[in-house]
């Protein structure tokens, strides 16, 4: 395999497979850092900001796993095979609750044994208003940031993906665990008392907590006492009506690059997840 190239020329029109942005959070005060990886190259978008940008599909998709052609990607960026397949694609992913390791029919145990059981964290987040979410403990920041949120709060650690799945069941019978993208792209999200409301939350939330712990072991759910986390990105201007590009519609998208938020690239003439689009060959020009 080539090296990876630390950047591309400014000027220069590369070709590859899609991967999702890889975002690195800014200095205190200073925005979160994009890097467009696009096969083996890659492109530092905020030095792009206010310029024209590029995007081509060419037609063929790659699964990310195999690296055999498909016609259609499954859960970003798999062939129907893979998705079939692999545990990371199990409909527990989504729903952690709903782990079946211990019936024996986990897809790739010792995969959920080097994922699953590792510690958790269960977080509210402000995106587009208050959420609650779980990512593992490794993945702090980067999954605030993939979602474009402006403001978290790590409120508890868990010991596994299963056990987070049942406290955020508990904290979506008080709000939602979802984020609404437009609202998002817009950039009017309000600020929150994330700590006020965490509060406010576990007092309402006291008992199931308490019967969660009582199942899984006193010390398995445990409440942290961190600071909220401040998110910052770079954009120039957010747009006032959110128009969405799709590759699978209309392949050749071309705008002056205004923002970067989330895995959205924010242009003059739309928007695009480009996370979506994992697996797509395209050719970049910037």
């Amino acid at each position: 395999m080539p090296a990876v190239a630390e950047s591309i020329d400014a000027t220069a029109e590369v070709q590859g497979c899609l991967s999702k942005m890889a975002i690195m959070p800014g200095k205190k005060g200073e925005a979160a850092r994009y890097t467009l990886r696009v096969g083996d190259e890659r492109l530092a978008l905020n030095a792009c900001l206010g310029r024209p940008l590029a995007l081509a599909w060419t037609g063929a998709i790659a699964c990310t796993h195999c690296g055999r052609a498909t016609k259609k990607s499954f859960a970003q960026g798999h062939c129907y095979p893979c998705f079939k397949a692999l545990a990371q694609c199990d409909t527990c992913i989504m729903k952690p609750e709903t782990c079946h390791f211990f019936e024996g029919t986990c897809r790739e145990p010792e995969w959920a044994e080097r994922h699953c059981f590792q510690p958790h964290i269960v977080y509210l987040s402000n995106a587009s208003g208050l959420k609650v979410g779980i990512t593992r403990g490794t993945q702090v920041p980067t999954r605030w940031l993939d979602q474009g949120a402006v403001q978290a709060l790590p409120v508890f650690t868990v010991d596994t993906r299963q056990q987070s799945g049942f406290v955020e069941m508990l904290f979506k019978e008080e709000v939602s665990d979802r984020t609404n993208w437009r609202a998002m792209l817009k950039g009017d999200t309000v600020e929150m008392d994330l700590p006020a409301e965490r509060d406010r939350l576990l007092s309402r939330l006291d008992g199931g907590l308490a019967n969660l712990r009582e199942r899984f072991g006193a010390d398995s759910i445990r409440l942290l006492d961190e600071p909220p986390v401040t998110l910052d990105y770079p954009v120039l201007e957010y747009p006032t009506k959110v128009v969405s590009h799709n590759l699978d519609k209309t392949p050749e998208i071309a705008g002056t690059l205004l923002g970067l938020k989330g895995q959205y690239l924010i242009l003059d003439s739309g928007v695009i997840n480009l996370r979506k689009y994992t697996g797509y060959e395209v050719r970049v020009a910037a």
